[in-house]
């Protein structure tokens, strides 16, 4: 009797660690408090339904976090649907927040179909910041008094707006 007892206290406090295991990876208490410190506003329940809808709570938090502390203010419904659609919530989060500190004017929803469409919205940012110009080779052409024209083209990309400017950089003339 004295034998069964001990083993019946061995399982059920194996049970209780088990449950308590379980109750803890659905409810992720302590994601939670850390959205609490930074004065981030979920709930646990929240959270609990977001692992249910295969959304991991930890990358729609931390991008809330990010964005609060940047002083950007975002949606949990909004991140969780560009989540489930496929986008990339920490790129737009990092790319919203380098926008507003570079003074662009990038909203939620553009940022977004950036990213939905294929395109890497941070680095699209990058670039308006620091665009990258192309050079052409130089192109050159001859009229018929002996004029020569030496033209070489300088491209300035940047994915929101593309300034396109042709510069002539030579000119020789000659005696006709």
């Amino acid at each position: 009797m004295e034998n069964s007892s001990v083993i019946l206290l061995v399982v059920a406090i194996a049970g209780g660690l088990f449950l308590l295991w379980i109750i803890l990876y659905l409810i992720p208490v302590g994601l939670w408090f850390q959205a609490l410190v930074s004065d981030v506003k979920i709930s646990l329940l929240q959270l609990v339904l977001m692992r249910w809808r295969k959304v991991p709570p930890t990358v729609i938090v931390s991008a809330m976090i990010e964005g609060k502390k940047a002083g950007i203010e975002l949606y949990r419904d909004l991140l969780e649907a560009h989540y489930l659609a496929g986008g990339h919530v920490a790129q737009v989060v990092h790319a919203l927040v380098s926008a507003s500190k570079a003074n662009i004017d990038l909203t939620f929803q553009i940022a977004t179909a950036v990213d939905l469409a294929g395109r890497d919205v941070f680095e699209a940012v990058q670039m308006s910041v620091n665009p990258k110009v192309i050079n052409t080779p130089p192109v050159t052409a001859v009229a018929k008094d002996g004029i020569q024209l030496i033209a070489k083209a300088r491209v300035t990309v940047g994915p929101i707006s593309s300034v396109w400017s042709v510069v002539p950089v030579k000119r020789r003339c000659w005696p006709g």
